[in-house]
């Protein structure tokens, strides 16, 4: 079973900056939508951004500006960007990669730590 796996978190002062990575533990058939979620403690999971394959690339409001989604189409690898960071970026950061028709699939990693101090 294919996994997904994330790396860049960490602890960073505020206005500081961090880059999550995530990709796949195998071979898989390229993604048709990425996305990054985040949950903090006592909360619900959030979508922070969403990018279509050859489409529009979304962010919620709360993180415009401040962070950037890229991928390496040749490697299946996803990134987040996260500059200025605050106290509320504080979360569980989770990639998501979905496929869908021919060999779809829906693929989550284990989440990697962001704890941003004040």
């Amino acid at each position: 079973q294919v996994r997904l796996v994330e790396s860049g978190g960490g602890l960073v002062q505020a206005g500081g900056s961090l880059r999550l990575s995530c990709v796949p533990s195998g071979t898989i058939f390229k993604s048709t939508a990425i996305n990054w979620y985040r949950q903090a403690p006592g909360k619900q999971r959030e979508l922070v951004v969403s990018s279509i394959n050859g489409g529009t690339t979304n962010y919620a409001d709360a993180v415009k500006g401040r962070f950037t989604f890229s991928r390496d189409s040749a490697e299946n690898t996803a990134y987040l960007q996260m500059n200025t960071l605050k106290p509320e970026d504080t979360a569980m950061y989770y990639c998501n990669f979905k496929r869908w028709g021919t060999f779809a699939y829906d693929y989550w990693g284990q989440g990697t730590q962001v704890t941003v101090s004040s």
